[in-house]
Formats: C-alpha cells, structure tokens, sequence
C-alpha cells in the first residue's frame, strides 16, 4: 500500500480529533473515504471538510462502533454497494482514568466496549471481504501508549489497548499471507477533545494541581495532524508500530531491556498521582 490515491478507506471516529485529521490526510494522498462516528454533528462537518478541500467521501454513517448490529449492517451495505475496501483504520476511542477502589463496572465496560470489541467489529465485518478479494490492503488500529506501558490510574483504558495491540500482533502474522498489512498505532500525549473529556475518577479536575497537570500534558502533547502524518506513513511503509513521538518510542525500548528501573519509575509514578486522590 505505497499509494493511497484511488484507494477506499475506512475511518472509524472520523468525527473529530485524530479520526479528522486522518480522513483529511487521506483524502489528500487521493483515497476515496467511508467515514463514521456516533457524533453525527462532528461527522458532517468532517465530510465537508473534505468534499471543501477536493476529497471525496463515498459514504458516511452516524453509528456507535460498540454496537455490533449496526456495525454490521453498515459493512453488509458497502460490500453491496462498493465492493472490499482497501485500507481499515480502527480510529475510535473513549478514555476513563482512576484508581481500582474508584473506578465502577461500568468504566471499565465502556473501555472494552468501545476500545477492544468495537474494533473488532469493524475487523470481523470489513477485514474478510478484503481476504476474499485477494488484492490485498491495510488495517490500522489505534492503541495508545497505554498499550505498551504501565500508565498510573490506566487499568481500564490499558485493558482495551493492550488487548487491541494483542489481536494487532497476531493479525500481523495472519493477514501477511493474504497482503494484507497490519499496524498498530501507539500516540501518547494528544491533543484533542478527548483531554478536555476524560473521566478522571476519584479526582477533583478543578483541585488547581491536577489542572496544572492537564495544562503540562496539553503542551507537550502531539496535535492531531502531526499523529495523522504517522498513521498515513506507516501504511505507506507498511510499519507494524506506528510510533507518534520519541518518547514513547524511547519509553518502549526501555522497558524491554530494563525491567528494573522501568518498574521503580513505573511505581514512582504511580505513588506521585496517588497524591491527587480525594
């Protein structure tokens, strides 16, 4: 997939952030783009965002990704109409941060929900037909840094990335014989709506610390176009880890060939955000 002009490409959580700024960076290499997201008002302004600057958009569906029925019928409708896709991007994601005696069921619910069984949705629908065209392709999914890495207070939203980096790593091996290709996405610090968003449970997001906190993240963080630039990258490259910046790249490396330090720092961390709690 060294080209992407002319290709379909699926985008799931098109509606804003790394979801936009993904469709938009492929409707400019030339794809011709199926959008979707659960935010209908986010979704239309992306489509004419990209009908506005010469793309085009073949379809577009207002659906919530963790919602098999309607994930499904949506992927039934395109085989009809268009035929196999050619590049899946898994893009969709929620978060939810906090300590195990914080969080609910429900937190930790909506994170395999949304982050792990709503990319599979959209594999086991749209990534088949593409192995029975035998012209090969592309999946792309959105982990986080969260995949590879202990995170403080990420159990839950590192419950779904890990899991996703889990069936990435083996689809990987699977799909290499049908041509298709497979990577796995792994940002750290965005910036995106989701910052502004994210539940941070047992915490105060007005204590004047954690909004210090935030404002540190937000600076540091990549923007959304910057992250769409890789993703585009490593499907022209066919690169399996898709990495935004050096340090979770450097993060990475580092807690393969350093256990020890790396969980010293990891529990350092981790006692330093216990100090936000309520």
């Amino acid at each position: 997939m060294k080209d992407l002009r002319g290709k379909t490409c699926l985008i799931t959580g098109a509606g804003s952030g790394i979801g936009r700024a993904t469709a938009l960076a492929c409707a400019a290499e030339g794809a011709e783009l199926f959008l979707t997201d659960i935010n209908e008002v986010g979704l239309v302004e992306t489509a004419a965002l990209v009908e506005g600057r010469g793309g085009k958009v073949r379809d577009s569906r207002v659906l919530d990704v963790s919602d098999y029925d309607a994930v499904t019928a949506w992927a039934k409708q395109v085989d009809a109409d268009h035929g196999a896709l050619d590049v899946v991007m898994n893009v969709a994601g929620i978060s939810a941060w906090g300590t195990v005696e914080n969080l609910e069921h429900r937190h930790w619910k909506s994170m395999v929900d949304v982050n792990l069984m709503g990319p599979i949705h959209v594999i086991e629908n749209f990534v088949p037909p593409m192995v029975r065209a035998g012209r090969g392709g592309h999946l792309v999914n959105v982990s986080s840094a969260a995949g590879l890495l202990a995170l403080p207070w990420h159990a839950a939203y590192s419950a779904s990335k890990f899991g996703l980096r889990g069936v990435s790593e083996v689809l990987r091996f699977d799909l290499k014989r049908h041509g298709i290709g497979v990577s796995l996405v792994v940002p750290g610090a965005v910036k995106t709506p989701l910052v502004g968003t994210v539940q941070i449970v047992g915490v105060d997001r007005d204590d004047p610390r954690v909004r210090k906190l935030v404002h540190r993240f937000e600076r540091r963080a990549a923007s959304p176009e910057k992250v769409a630039d890789c993703i585009v990258r490593g499907v022209k490259k066919n690169r399996f880890l898709v990495y935004t910046s050096a340090d979770v790249r450097f993060g990475y490396w580092w807690a393969r060939k350093f256990a020890p330090p790396y969980e010293f720092v990891m529990q350092r961390a981790n006692d330093q955000f216990g100090k936000f709690l309520r």
